[in-house]
């Protein structure tokens, strides 16, 4: 939402201080340059990236435009999740967690929470994880170290879209001169004419470069720099999980767990320690029973 309202911002200022001295918005409409530009920039964005990054680009655009993923509320249902996890690992051996990480879809405590069953990535670092931790194979420091590169390689490709646009971001200035000296050909071609074509043809030109420089600082870099807050963001939640896990491991009880875990959330969504522990109090019923208590609040 707020991507929505600065791009406007940004292309609203430039067109109103242009307005407010007198300029000419027609001057501006310069289909040909903005193919020049747009086309050379898709171009190279085809030829510098493989398939895979294609895709991540083309997915990872609309999150630009919607709100974070990663909330107090997602974050309280983490905590909520795995302390029922552990509790049931505690209660039951953590041989019981097998059947939870080989099919979550089937897990009684994975169906509670939609969200998590929905992000496929999320959803097999977890379950990956919990894999190792139930085999009994593998101690808390070594699990860590494994857990760690895990995240490496996915914050690796999560940031890889990220460069793509900066790159082309990059070059959308230089292909701004590019068409902005087409123009100038074309201007040279054109002397000796009436001075008026003369001028509408230098202003063309000109108008490369100033869309090159006005799309590379106001649109492409702004939507390549708000998808690297994303994929940190996307990090911190993963490390969260890990500080979970590997508490766990050591043999921490698991409100002890959660508190390394909650104390791992960025501060900015992170909930207290009442809150946290108050939400897992309230939802620690069978699935939908709090929902249900909080419906018949207020009736006779």
């Amino acid at each position: 939402m707020f991507a929505i309202i600065g791009i406007i911002v940004v292309f609203g200022a430039v067109l109103a201080g242009y307005l407010l001295e007198h300029g000419n918005i027609l001057v501006l409409l310069q289909p040909a340059e903005l193919m020049i530009i747009g086309g050379a920039a898709l171009g190279t964005i085809l030829v510098a990236n493989p398939l895979h990054i294609l895709k991540r680009i083309a997915a990872g655009i609309p999150g630009v435009f919607g709100t974070s993923p990663f909330t107090q509320q997602r974050y309280l249902d983490t905590l909520k999740m795995m302390h029922e996890l552990f509790g049931h690992a505690r209660r039951d051996g953590m041989m019981a967690l097998e059947a939870d990480s080989d099919q979550p879809d089937k897990s009684p405590i994975f169906s509670k929470y939609p969200a998590f069953l929905k992000d496929h990535h999320v959803r097999d670092f977890v379950c990956d994880s919990l894999r190792m931790a139930s085999s009994g194979g593998v101690d808390a420091f070594d699990a860590d170290q494994m857990i760690e590169q895990d995240m490496e390689v996915h914050h690796h490709d999560a940031t890889q879209p990220v460069t793509a646009l900066s790159t082309t971001a990059d070059s959308l200035p230089g292909l701004g001169i590019v068409a902005a000296v087409l123009g100038v050909v074309i201007t040279m071609g054109a002397l000796g004419g009436p001075p008026e074509e003369i001028g509408k043809k230098v202003a063309a030109a000109l108008v490369g470069t100033f869309l090159g420089i006005l799309l590379c600082y106001g649109l492409v870099g702004p939507i390549a720099s708000n998808m690297s807050k994303t994929a940190e963001e996307e990090h911190a939640y993963f490390n969260v999980l890990r500080v979970l896990i590997i508490s766990f491991m050591k043999g921490c009880a698991p409100s002890i767990a959660i508190e390394f875990g909650r104390r791992a959330i960025p501060g900015h969504v992170r909930p207290s320690f009442n809150e946290t522990e108050s939400y897992i109090k309230r939802k620690a019923t069978a699935p939908g029973a709090a929902e249900k208590q909080d419906a018949t609040k207020g009736k006779p």
